[in-house]
């Protein structure tokens, strides 16, 4: 599934290559997140011709509750319901298991949610979620996890991380003996966890490693801890992982955060923040950020950016996409978030360029000094 095709000299970057049967993506990558089968704002075909997306993610608690199991297989999966047929991933509310947790409960089982939408329950175990991910059809599927909070007490995190171990070989187990359902082929990803604990990390990197999944995530950062922390436990996790393997960094995060992160060894990223913050009136540019709705721009009859690659910055000037963003207009949603994720790819193709032309060492650090200046 997975070819490294070249390390960087003087950091841990690395650029190679991953095969699905929907497509081949190149990494170093972000996938934009499409929770409910969609990408807020944002339709399939600017997903592909505008931002140039390689895969996209969607999530399988919010799927299974809607549109549910049965409309999504009569559809022939996420892929055939959405009208995309590039690569996806689908998380396995681990995630959930986080950030709903006043309305789950925890078992060695499983997980048990009460809908948000209902009020019904659910139980997620390892062997149901690899089953609704079949019925996804998703390229690639990841393990139902436990992702403990941040601080948490080193007694209760490695608990967690024992839970975890338990719920990947159950996973891994089924997905084995279980086949897709639609006729390509599917990867399972496992999940590092261990918190901020460094023999927790490495104890739960090589039991992941044990169990031979197709690529490996670190789970149970960007949950409230410090960056520099979140930087430290990334560097010392990428050195216990296998070369061989694709790493997921979950959840992560701002342009600054994905340069550095790249530059400790991660190979693919995921966040809403693009998105979310387009809809706040955040724009991402590579020369810093804007806050659109900031009074300055009310007057400001210029293009942002003429030489970057979106239509906000090609098109339309300052002070229109600030009424639009003060107005709550729906096109500005459209534009804020379509310029916000083809800055994002846009960014990873040139970290991609950097790795191969031998100059990524001497860039990175200047590239994130620049993305994180406020204009």
């Amino acid at each position: 599934m997975y070819t490294l095709r070249k390390k960087a000299a003087q950091t841990k970057a690395r650029l190679g290559t991953l095969q699905t049967d929907h497509g081949e993506i190149q990494t170093p990558i972000f996938m934009p997140v499409g929770t409910l089968g969609s990408v807020k704002a944002v339709s399939q075909d600017d997903l592909v011709n505008k931002i140039k997306a390689q895969i996209i993610l969607g999530n399988t608690y919010h799927l299974y509750l809607r549109p549910g199991n049965e409309i999504m297989q009569a559809a022939g999966g996420l892929h055939g319901f959405m009208g995309w047929d590039k690569p996806i991933l689908t998380d396995s509310g681990g995630y959930q298991i986080f950030s709903l947790s006043d309305i789950r409960d925890l078992k060695e089982k499983g997980a048990t949610f009460q809908s948000h939408l209902d009020g019904s329950k659910h139980l997620f175990t390892p062997e149901n979620v690899v089953d609704t991910q079949r019925i996804l059809g998703s390229d690639i599927m990841m393990i139902l996890d436990e992702c403990p909070p941040w601080p948490a007490e080193y007694d209760y995190v490695k608990e967690s991380m024992g839970l975890t171990h338990r719920w990947a070989k159950r996973g891994r187990e089924h997905f084995l003996k279980t086949d897709p359902i639609y006729g390509h082929k599917q990867h399972q990803f496992g999940i590092v966890q261990g918190g901020t604990y460094k023999d927790l990390r490495k104890e739960s990197s090589e039991f992941m490693a044990s169990l031979d999944f197709e690529g490996l995530a670190i789970g149970g950062l960007s949950v409230g801890e410090p960056t520099d922390i979140m930087y430290e436990i990334t560097d010392f996790n990428t050195d216990h992982l296998p070369e061989d393997k694709p790493r997921y960094l979950m959840g992560v995060g701002t342009p600054a955060n994905l340069i550095q992160c790249v530059a400790l060894g991660i190979d693919m990223f995921d966040c809403v923040m693009p998105t979310r913050n387009a809809r706040n009136g955040t724009i991402f540019t590579r020369n810093g950020r804007v806050n659109v709705r900031n009074a300055k721009w009310k007057h400001h009859h210029k293009l942002l950016d003429p030489d970057f690659p979106s239509d906000l910055c090609r098109r339309y000037n300052m002070s229109y996409i600030h009424h639009l963003i003060k107005s709550d207009e729906i096109l500005g949603l459209e534009l804020t978030s379509l310029h916000n994720l083809t800055f994002y790819l846009w960014l990873m193709e040139q970290i991609r360029e950097q790795i191969k032309n031998d100059t990524f060492q001497e860039w990175y650090p200047r590239m994130m000094e620049q993305v994180e200046q406020r204009i």
